[in-house]
């Protein structure tokens, strides 16, 4: 089993900037193809079918870690959820762990293409072990430790993708938010 330490990472709004020039009706359809392509492209395919967002039963667990801390319950947000899944499901069909994507999305722009603005920051793991002694081997290491108890946060969404040679072995991605 390996785990991997995280920090936060702070996402920044971009700048927009307008167009001076009207695209005309052919340069707009090519665009919306070309952004269809990269929408499929992006698309991450859950190995063996299975593959879940956990945040529902994860909520009393994180609330008493953060309670055991003073710390207000995070409530459970389908939007970084969705975020969660796809890492998982990413990490699985890799067979490895990463913060980052084969197609060069690292945390930051993964965050910000999934809507999720605001400081993030992303727990994973990879073993053969239950969403309990998940979050006990995190609260073990120091780093995804600080993330769980950033007070900074108030949402998060927590999902898995087993792999698809072995089912028990399970990737895990937790991202929290503001």
């Amino acid at each position: 089993m390996t785990l991997i330490d995280t920090t936060n990472h702070p996402l920044t709004q971009p700048h927009s900037g307008e167009m001076g020039v009207k695209p005309n009706r052919r340069l707009l359809l090519i665009g919306f193809a070309a952004m269809a392509g990269l929408a499929a492209c992006s698309t991450v395919s859950v190995p063996t079918g299975e593959g879940a967002g956990v945040s529902s039963s994860a909520t009393a667990t994180l609330a008493g870690i953060r309670a055991s801390a003073g710390l207000p319950a995070l409530v459970a947000d389908t939007l970084l959820e969705q975020a969660a899944l796809q890492q998982a499901g990413y990490m699985a069909s890799r067979e490895r762990m990463s913060h980052t994507t084969g197609w060069g999305k690292d945390f930051a722009s993964r965050m910000k293409d999934n809507g999720v603005r605001g400081a993030a920051a992303e727990n994973i793991a990879e073993g053969r072990f239950d969403q309990q002694k998940l979050f006990d081997i995190w609260m073990h290491s120091a780093g995804h430790r600080r993330n769980m108890l950033d007070p900074d946060f108030s949402r998060f969404g927590l999902a898995y993708v087993r792999d698809g040679r072995d089912g028990a072995i399970r990737y895990w991605s937790l991202v929290l938010g503001r």
